[in-house]
């Protein structure tokens, strides 16, 4: 998540990173204080089992990227390609722009691939975590991560 500005969200980005074990990266500055009550909320006691890294700027998570070839893709409006016709690979990392500002500009540069989900005309976008759900979850199925979850249908945990 790049520089995000309502920390309820953030929250249940930590509650899906521990669900889907998959790594959340936080950009800063972030518009609320990570001690903010509305994470917990939205994390319940999740939070303590999500892998998240917290970056004092985009260089650390850029830098992470390139020495472990890792992908930086992009989800946003202003994209042209389709999620759903995007071929990932294990590792990509999907960047998320701020709620209320999008994805700054150095961030549509340094992307690989931007891409957005196709939505009725006239509607402006999805909140940013179900974006990320939506787009998470066909990246997992193309590559096979959900097969590697410890939990089935139908178990209790």
């Amino acid at each position: 998540m790049i520089e995000p500005d309502r920390p309820h969200n953030f929250g249940g980005a930590l509650r899906l990173a521990a669900c889907l074990g998959i790594e959340l990266h936080l950009v800063e500055p972030a518009g609320f204080p990570l001690s903010d009550r509305r994470i917990r909320e939205g994390a319940l006691d999740y939070a303590r089992q999500a892998a998240w890294f917290r970056h004092p700027s985009f260089a650390p998570l850029d830098t992470l990227a390139s020495s472990a070839d890792r992908r930086l893709l992009l989800l946003t409006t202003k994209a042209s390609r389709s999620f759903a016709d995007f071929t990932y690979r294990p590792g990509d990392i999907l960047m998320l722009g701020s709620e209320s500002r999008g994805a700054p500009d150095w961030a549509h540069a340094r992307a690989e691939a931007r891409l957005h989900i196709p939505m009725r005309q006239g509607i402006r976008s999805l909140n940013v975590l179900s974006a990320a759900t939506i787009v998470l979850s066909e990246a997992m199925r193309q590559t096979g991560a959900f097969a590697m979850l410890q939990t089935k249908a139908g178990e209790d945990e």
